[in-house]
């Protein structure tokens, strides 16, 4: 059973869509030459942002999910990355982007980089939405990031709290009462 909580809004959904609007543009620009970008989102917390994302990105895309897992119910990593699903798709010799929800501890983005880069893709970068750089415990960072954020527990645009919240248009701090 969660605890009692609050939830204040820390970034608005007019934020982010700005934000990730330019963030398609640079990304559009950097795989310019590039004849199908794979996507991979990291289930769940980044299938709002990969939607979104992928809608403004002016390139050929091809979607694949991976799902990794770090936390379970909990609020704190577990520092054990699970992959629980894999790949559907083969990126040997093509260009990948992974979209992230958060870094955190970096331990799942780490784990995800050196999986994917065994596979010998042409060239892998990452994205982030959010960044807490204060609680990294890796030297891991995305190649482009949405925003960085205190050390603050957020839910919403897909980021839940023991599978809640994930349904909100924008990202909220979570206050226990």
């Amino acid at each position: 059973m969660t605890q009692a909580y609050v939830i204040d809004e820390m970034i608005s959904a007019k934020s982010i869509a700005a934000r990730i609007e330019a963030l398609a543009a640079e990304i559009s620009t950097t795989f310019a030459d590039t004849d199908k970008l794979v996507v991979v989102g990291l289930l769940r917390g980044s299938f709002v942002f990969i939607a979104d994302l992928v809608r403004e990105l002016d390139l050929n895309v091809e979607v694949d999910f991976l799902e990794a897992s770090s936390y379970g119910d909990a609020m704190e990593s577990s520092r054990e990355v699970r992959i629980l699903k894999d790949l559907r798709g083969e990126i040997g010799g093509r260009d990948v982007l992974v979209v992230e929800d958060i870094v955190d501890t970096g331990f799942t983005l780490s784990h995800v980089i050196q999986l994917l880069s065994s596979r010998e893709p042409k060239r892998l970068e990452t994205i982030a939405l959010l960044d807490k750089p204060s609680r990294r415990e890796t030297n891991i960072r995305a190649t482009w990031t949405g925003f960085e954020i205190p050390d603050e527990f957020v839910v919403g645009y897909g980021i839940d709290y023991a599978q809640r919240n994930r349904n909100l248009p924008y990202i909220g701090k979570v206050r226990f009462n």
